[in-house]
């Protein structure tokens, strides 16, 4: 039976999952989820801009297949939504419908999902549709306007054949979205966050109950009552079983409590062992279309600072289908008509006055009539947007995972629209070849000329760089004649990109990002001026980004995958008075913040605590979880592949005085000792060295570090203060006897063989030498391997803590002494090893060979310390900080963001303030969102001029008088703002100081300004560098008081 035609169940047990292509979203979604969405089968109506959205990101994340129904032509508005379709696909006679055209192209997105158009279908009417939903539907989702009467019987088909349910529609700046997953849909994780663990401090009867407290600094136990728990590798608590689920109260954030079970005295053993919650399904009820649209109860809310939208733009939608069904034809009003428009707000009327509630403000008014005059608008942000909720949707009724919207769902951006209607000449549709009909219909013709004329720059063109350049090409920006558009990336395409950045095919691998994404979007918009580079952008690369670069930007956007690279880019744009668009997304959650100049703090005015590194003692001798142990296996991986490699090329490549000069007194015996271990003593002729190798450092590793920790402390071991040493964190070792068919319990790996193969394959690699991987082989040259006897020795000092640590490292500091000189004088003479080096390899996460020897060394130290393991695909996660992501949330922040750059571009028919900018917090597995108000940026308070000034972070002094002296500089900052500066800085250089030698400081101020600066640096200005900033500390003249001042920005060049 193919996967084809099993059950969803049956193709869940069966299916293959591609990890290589699915690995970011793999993290987010589950294996299981995962194999379930590829059982399953969506059925979409419609292939406008919101349709081939929520196609997408579908397609992307995997689902069996997708049926498409579309008979329609494209019109003039679609182009500005649907990526897919061209201007030129708007022709009169609409031979070619929307869902023919786009799907070939939908297809080209993921080779495993099978997509096709129902063809058959002429006319969306409930005759020709409803027969489709007995296919073997898992989820209709409908993205055009259809009637309420038919949408009502395709929601009653889907729930009599267990299909979900989804209706949303985009209608210029505003958007809605119904969900019904039926009358029990069971939703097998509600969530998605990991399940909770913790690591057990004590365990107490009381009376009927055990109550647990955990560790409290491995943090709170994240519990709730009634949630489901089980034990694993318990010490000292018996009564307690593993693998059992056991039910909590939870009493505090650190104990709870376990109704009905019982421990047996442990004899004064320490109680140790772990905590995991077993995440429940839960069983949803939905309520129908119809009884929604006529009681729609509670929405889900996305702004609460609009808390009567909601209901408002229930009735506004439901009016706009009344009047489009009943009074136009099936056509929503033509923008900027205004008796159509009115005609909907009357409807809106009669229903806010048959249900007796108060009349509508002019506010409301005003909502209502700008949805009803752009409701035939189909805009990028808010497809991508709403493509990302209800993609997701999609997903959920697909996979069972995360909790569905339930009921209605809104959402708007009518802070982009002008205070009132436009003309209807100035919104009219231009018909001229262009994408952008949509967004004059909205904005009007000077907003879209703004857009045109933009000229900003995208940094990292990942997934999230290409939704924005998607929705830029769709927008327009930089498609002017004076706009511009420069993205910059240094990352190359690998196959696990293709899930979720969309631009890029499979023939697009090992490209350049930039390059590949340039293209992509200059073919969905030949007008779009865009350069791509590959350039880092940091303090090392402003000779390219430089002042007269950022001189002509509009804006930055930043698509960046670290902290300090967006820091790094926010000083940019504060000191370039830039704004700047910054999103980020993990999984299902996603941030938004909008940074405008003078208005909303910048990006770097708040940030997250650090993460707390593991101490140094807990990963050598103490680890408790299996985050240590994959650190260490990572630690180790890179001294025994990498770094001992380059200290021999090091030594190999250069002069003994030069290569003496850089080994550091602290650490040069050890050096020496690894370079001879690996040019003399551990030097493999043959891969059969390399197997023996391996086996030997299992035995030290594994079973003689670990046997000599316990002799040093003793299973039975009591500290100064009468507690037993091995407890709490502290997890007693057990040595670990080699067995080639070893499997682990948890991880079910063979962990033993796993280590030989990966180490000694690494090993070959780094010498040159050929590797294998059969079974049988090792087999054969293991049992050759002769391994020492071992005997654990006295005098050997292991720190118990990171205190004793340091205290050893300095008792033993390395002076390179007699020892050294010794081991250097033993090194084989360069001469005769010319022409000779070794291979250091760089740990990459996505190379299987790699993962294979961190997981299986990793699992094998969790073994020796009794932690539960953890298999490749969940160690390489860890071990390599990968980030889950999904397309979902990729699209939704980006449509988010992109609303933002509405309003920073602005009309001259609404002033913009602070709280019409948004940022937004969301979870697409929740469902939650929320969009609020920026911060304004914090304010310093001083007496400037005589006056009080309260500056930001976004104000400066301004000095563009030129290169003056800086003895010129000094008397004017005297003159003109009556202060006497005491002491001026360039970054680390100090270039006067009220201390300063006197002569030294004379000397200065018939310099210029520049001539002091490389006097001190030794380092020449760029060429196109226009601006220094200098720090001062200076006093008001009269009062003597210190005055806090911004940096000062001086222009030294024109």
């Amino acid at each position: 039976m193919s996967a084809e035609d099993a059950t969803p169940m049956e193709a869940s047990a069966t299916t293959e999952v591609d990890e290589k292509l699915y690995s970011r979203q793999l993290y987010v979604m589950g294996h299981e989820a995962q194999r379930r969405m590829m059982a399953s089968k969506a059925l979409m109506i419609g292939c406008s801009g919101l349709g081939v959205e929520v196609a997408k990101n579908c397609i992307l994340a995997g689902i069996h297949s997708l049926v498409v129904v579309d008979p329609l032509p494209p019109n003039t508005y679609d182009v500005g939504g649907n990526f897919f379709l061209k201007p030129e696909d708007v022709v009169a006679d609409g031979a070619i419908s929307r869902a023919e055209i786009c799907r070939p192209l939908l297809a080209e997105l993921n080779p495993y999902v099978n997509v096709s158009v129902a063809s058959d279908v002429t006319a969306l009417t409930a005759e020709q549709l409803v027969p489709l939903l007995d296919t073997g539907i898992t989820c209709l989702v409908v993205t055009i306007p259809l009637s309420n009467e038919l949408l009502v019987t395709l929601n009653e088909k889907c729930r009599s054949v267990n299909a979900s349910f989804v209706y949303s529609l985009s209608c210029g700046v505003f958007g809605q979205v119904f969900c019904d997953f039926g009358s029990a849909f069971v939703c097998a994780d509600k969530d998605g966050n990991p399940p909770a663990t913790s690591q057990i401090e004590s365990v107490f009867q009381e009376g009927t109950k055990v109550v647990v407290k955990v560790l409290e600094d491995l943090g709170r136990h994240a519990l709730e009552s009634g949630d489901m728990i089980t034990f694993a590798r318990l010490k000292g608590l018996s009564g307690l079983e593993s693998n059992k689920n056991y039910t909590v109260n939870v009493t505090s954030p650190y104990m709870f409590e376990i109704e009905g079970a019982a421990i047996e005295e442990t004899g004064g053993k320490a109680q140790q062992g772990y905590i995991t919650q077993v995440k429940q399904p839960v069983t949803i009820a939905f309520e129908t279309y119809e009884k929604r649209v006529a009681e729609p109860g509670e929405c889900m809310m996305s702004d609460f600072a609009k808390f009567d939208r909601p209901l408002l733009l229930h009735k506004s939608f439901q009016a706009l289908e009344e009047f489009r069904s009943n009074q136009n034809d099936g056509e929503f009003p033509t923008p900027g008509d205004t008796i159509a428009c009115t005609k909907v707000l009357d409807i809106v009327k009669a229903a806010v006055s048959a249900a007796g509630e108060d009349a509508l403000t002019s506010a409301q008014e005003r909502i209502v009539l700008q949805l009803a005059s752009g409701s035939k608008a189909i805009l990028s942000p808010m497809c991508a947007a709403l493509g990302g909720i209800v993609g997701q949707e999609v997903l959920k009724a697909c996979s069972g995972k995360f909790s569905p919207i339930n009921g209605f769902f809104f959402l708007d951006a009518d802070e982009t629209l002008p205070d009132e209607i436009l003309p209807a000449d100035e919104v009219a549709a231009q018909n001229d070849g262009t994408r952008y009909d949509s967004q004059i219909a909205c904005f009007g013709k000077e907003m879209q000329a703004k857009l045109l004329d933009l000229n900003y720059f995208i940094v990292g063109a990942g997934a999230i760089g290409c939704e924005m350049l998607k929705n830029w090409a769709l927008m327009g920006v930089g498609c002017g004649p004076k706009g511009h558009v420069t993205v910059t990336d240094m990352d190359i395409i690998e196959k696990s990109n293709l899930s979720r950045q969309f631009l890029f095919r499979s023939k697009d691998i090992s490209d350049f990002k930039s390059s590949a994404a340039a293209s992509a979007v200059q073919g969905m918009n030949p007008g779009m001026n865009i350069t791509a580079l590959q350039e880092k952008v940091a303090p090392d690369t402003e000779n390219v980004f430089g002042d007269t670069f950022y001189d002509k930007l509009s804006g930055v956007c930043t698509a960046l995958d670290n902290v300090e690279a967006r820091l790094y880019v926010d000083q940019r744009c504060v000191f370039y008075q830039l704004p700047m668009l910054e999103s980020g997304t993990l999984g299902t959650k996603g941030n938004t913040q909008v940074v405008v100049p003078g208005m909303t703090e910048n990006y770097g005015a708040t940030r997250d605590p650090p993460e707390k590194s593991i101490p140094v003692c807990t990963l050598k001798n103490f680890p408790s979880q299996i985050q240590h142990t994959l650190q260490w296996a990572r630690d180790y991986f890179e001294g025994e592949f990498k770094q001992s490699a380059e200290d021999v090329n090091s030594y190999l490549s250069q002069s003994s005085e030069e290569y003496l000069s850089t080994l550091q007194p602290n650490n040069k015996t050890e050096t020496l000792k690894i370079i001879r271990r690996t040019l003399v003593d551990d030097r493999p002729m043959t891969f059969e060295d390399c197997v023996g190798w391996a086996r030997l450092k299992f035995e030290d590793l594994f079973d003689n570090q670990i046997r000599q920790l316990l002799h040093n402390f003793p299973e039975d071991q009591v500290t100064s203060t009468g507690t037993q040493f091995w407890s709490g964190s502290k997890r007693c070792p057990v040595p670990i006897n080699f067995g080639l068919d070893s499997k682990c319990e948890d991880a079910e790996m063979f962990n033993h063989l796993d280590f030989i193969v990966a180490a000694a394959n690494l090993r070959a690699t780094m010498y040159g030498i050929k590797g294998r991987t059969d079974k049988e082989y090792f087999k054969a040259t293991l049992n050759d391997v002769i391994v020492p006897d071992f005997t654990p020795a006295d005098g050997v000092k292991i720190a118990a803590n990171d205190a004793e640590a340091k205290a050893n490292d300095n008792d033993t500091m390395d002076t390179g002494d007699v020892e050294a000189d010794r081991i250097w004088n033993s090194l084989p003479k360069k001469a005769d090893l010319a022409g000779f080096q070794l291979a250091p390899i760089d740990f990459d996460k996505d190379l299987d060979d790699h993962m294979l020897f961190v997981t299986a060394c990793s699992n094998l130290r969790a073994l020796n310390y009794q932690i539960p393991t953890e298999d490749t695909h969940r160690s390489r996660a860890i071990a390599g900080r990968i980030i889950p992501a999904i397309a979902t949330t990729t699209a939704l922040v980006a449509g988010l963001i992109c609303m933002e750059l509405y309003k920073i571009v602005g009309t001259s028919r609404r002033a913009q303030n602070i709280e019409d900018y948004k940022n937004g917090f969301l979870n697409l597995a929740v469902p939650f969102m929320t969009l609020s108000e920026p911060t304004a940026p914090k304010g310093t308070k001083c007496v400037f001029k005589g006056k009080e000034w309260e500056w930001t972070a976004w104000d400066s002094i301004s000095f563009d008088r030129g290169n003056v002296t800086l003895g010129e500089f000094m008397d004017y900052f005297e003159t003109e703002y009556n202060l006497d500066i005491s002491m001026l800085s360039y970054g680390v250089s100090i270039l006067y100081s009220f201390f300063a030698n006197k002569k030294k400081v004379e000397e200065r101020k018939k310099m210029t300004m520049t001539d002091v600066i490389t006097s001190i640096t030794k380092k020449e200005f760029p060429e196109d560098q226009l601006f220094i900033i200098l720090e001062v500390i200076a006093n008001d003249k009269d009062t003597d008081e210190d005055v806090d001042l911004p940096y000062i920005k001086f222009r030294f060049r024109a």
